[in-house]
């Protein structure tokens, strides 16, 4: 019996890389995700049943393990060094001619790829499972950054020997390349982050450093971040003879590999291969600022060697930057998802990096105040890494004189008419309405999402669908829709549309805290909506709470507190509220008096507890204290596991009491 559950676990892992492989390495799914979350599922439960046949590289096990509590550094096996850069032709020749010159041969093959805007990351094998990745750092010395490496899913953590065999990979080996954020995923984190109130990432690149270093893993894992493999080694050393069979071999072995490459004879199809990649850079869905060129042969690249820091079998030719002179012509005063009003320069049409640009950002109001931007300014526009274009500086000189007309912000929202507000310590000014259409799909996606109203098959086409023929202009509208109205839909069944009147019907009875998460306030995500509908038992008196009362709320602080006040200020967000009321849903809870066992103390978790550690850190919130993921002079106690790490030294270092769980159930007056 235990042999057939042991096949069955198998089998299922087997099934679930292979549709892992298909969506992120592919890039060509063969199921759809529910189908995919059903695998997953079904693998987690037999495994839940069945801890002692929980293995380090089962699908279920990639977000796994407790945070980090510090970095550690881990030594290279050979260095990550950088390449030399050249930007035009001719200096690309010269290259081409020193390797000549210097090996003394005519005929010599080169293999050319595109240089990925990211981090450099090296992973580690041993015995066909994923032990180690290492950041790049001083090319020496990188971060040991295993945990969030395994939340990337077009990383294997495990390579089948029989595939490693035919593929001709030995079992402990070294895969060297580069971790990015595709720009998809790096607009759904600003965007997001944005909501939350947080600083934007400037670029990918950025982005990517930032999360790579993050000490969460599950953090990590939803950010999207993809790894694109480009070298094999084993002990430090090249491992195949040709560059371009290492490439091949690491494709067959299920890495992903850029399929962007080419195999060079002379330096004219190098050349032929670096002007066709930069007319389709516009259209990759990540970033790239140039191409590397590396000689074939490993034994020449031994031959060649290396200068103080780069390879001399090696260098990067870089794209110019993408960036034009123009003029100002007017402003387009653009609302996105949250609210926020951004300011958009009218150009006159420029040519950048192969795309006529006709607008660019400012951003805001204090960028414009920097620039010193007026209407009629010529103006420098840039196509960075974070996609969109963006005006970098005014030109003033006698052949571009100054324009003479201020920027002013709206008052009104220009897509719905609501007044415009800038929140205090903060750059943006933003419409406030809920149901503004600028802000409709995604208001509803959040509403209808599963952490929310839970509402399935809501997704982005069927809401999309209703958005567009006016069958829905605000959440309250779900409610309202008929089983005629989802069936005049495109692929719409009988079966589907009952199904999802089915799943709007169950939302009405989730609980308070849910409808609260499911309005869209600025700020206020899910464990700051259950905190207030703990404190406040009802929509009612959420409504009518001023700053002051709300910031008597865990965790709401002055600027999540006038938020709140401002978003029920709103008349057109209350009318949204009495929509939802008339539908039906829960409007009242119970009101949960905290303990003040706890009151005003502050705590740190560290180590592995007995219990969840989401367990502990609720009953200290219940009893009135709090958790801080970090210890100083203000932490009360540190609550020690065992394996407790850098935060128990930091704790015994400042003097800070540090007890266990016995003795935090004593605080308890457990």
């Amino acid at each position: 019996m235990a042999k057939d559950i042991e096949k069955k676990i198998e089998a299922l892992r087997d099934q679930i890389r292979h549709h892992e492989y298909r969506y992120f390495v592919l890039d060509d799914p063969e199921i759809g995700d529910a189908e995919f979350d059903r695998l997953m599922s079904q693998l987690k439960a037999l495994e839940a049943e069945h801890p002692t046949l929980i293995t380090p590289d089962s699908p279920t096990q990639r977000v796994g393990g407790k945070p980090r509590e510090g970095i550690v550094k881990a030594a290279h096996s050979s260095p990550m060094l950088s390449l030399d850069n050249t930007y035009n032709v001719d200096d690309l020749r010269n290259w081409e001619r020193r390797v000549h010159e210097l090996s003394g041969r005519e005929d010599i093959d080169y293999v050319c790829e595109l240089k990925l805007d990211g981090m450099s990351l090296a992973l580690h094998y041993e015995d066909g499972r994923l032990v180690r990745g290492i950041t790049r750092g001083d090319g020496t010395i990188g971060e040991d950054v295993t945990l969030n490496v395994r939340t990337v899913r077009s990383i294997p953590l495990s390579v089948p020997k029989e595939k490693l065999k035919k593929a001709g990979i030995p079992a402990n080996f070294e895969v060297r390349g580069e971790m990015l954020m595709p720009l998809a995923a790096f607009r759904k984190m600003n965007e997001d982050r944005e909501e939350k109130g947080l600083s934007l990432f400037a670029n990918p690149r950025n982005a990517t450093a930032g999360t790579v270093r993050q000490l969460e893993p599950s953090i990590v894992a939803q950010r999207r971040l993809d790894y694109f493999s480009y070298m094999l080694l084993q002990n430090g050393r090249t491992f195949f003879d040709r560059h371009w069979d290492s490439l091949n071999a690491l494709d067959a072995a299920g890495f992903k590999v850029n399929s962007s490459r080419k195999l060079a004879k002379n330096f004219e199809q190098v050349w032929t291969f670096i002007e066709q990649q930069e007319t389709k850079r516009e259209k990759l869905p990540y970033e790239i600022d140039g191409i590397v060129v590396k000689v074939d042969r490993t034994a020449l690249q031994d031959e060649l060697g290396y200068t103080g820091k780069a390879p001399r079998w090696a260098i990067a030719y870089k794209y110019a930057a993408r960036a034009g002179i123009t003029q100002i012509e007017g402003v387009l005063w653009q609302v996105g998802r949250t609210g926020k009003v951004t300011p958009v320069a009218m150009l006159k049409p420029v040519p950048i990096g192969g795309t006529t640009v006709s607008r660019a950002t400012l951003h805001n109001m204090d960028e414009i105040e920097r620039l010193g931007a007026k209407i009629g300014d010529w103006v420098e526009v840039e196509r960075g890494g974070d996609v969109i274009p963006k005006v970098t500086r005014v030109v003033e000189d006698k052949d571009h004189p100054r324009g003479h007309k201020l920027f002013h912000m709206p008052e009104k929202c220009p897509v719905c008419g609501t007044r415009v507000v800038r929140t205090e310590g903060e750059v943006d000014y933003r419409c406030v309405n809920a149901n503004c259409p600028a802000k409709l799909r995604e208001t509803i996606l959040h509403f209808a999402s599963r952490g929310v109203m839970n509402i399935d098959g809501m997704g982005e086409a069927l809401v999309n669908q209703l958005s567009d023929r006016g069958l829905v202009k605000n959440v309250a509208d779900i409610y309202k829709v008929t089983k005629a109205d989802l069936l005049s839909l495109e692929r719409m069944g009988d079966k589907s549309a009952q199904n999802v009147l089915d799943e709007i019907e169950a939302s009405k009875r989730l609980p308070l805290e849910r409808v609260i998460y499911g309005l869209g306030i600025r700020f206020v995500g899910e464990r700051t909506a259950q905190f207030l509908a703990e404190h406040f038992g009802s929509i009612d008196a959420l409504m009518h709470a001023s700053e002051e009362q709300l910031q008597q709320v865990k965790e709401v602080g002055p600027r999540i507190a006038q938020s709140i006040e401002e978003f029920f200020r709103e008349k057109k967000n209350r009318e949204l509220v009495e929509g939802l009321r008339a539908s039906g849903l829960t409007f009242t809870g119970t009101k949960k008096e905290r303990g003040t066992q706890l009151a005003d103390k502050t705590f740190v978790l560290t180590g592995t507890l007995t219990r969840p550690r989401d367990q502990v850190k609720k009953m200290i919130e219940d009893a009135g204290g709090r958790v801080s993921g970090s210890v100083s002079k203000k932490t009360d106690y540190v609550v020690a596991g065992s394996d407790a790490g850098s935060k128990l030294d930091k704790a015994k270092e400042l003097g800070v009491s540090v007890i266990g769980e016995k003795d935090l159930d004593g605080l308890l007056g457990g």
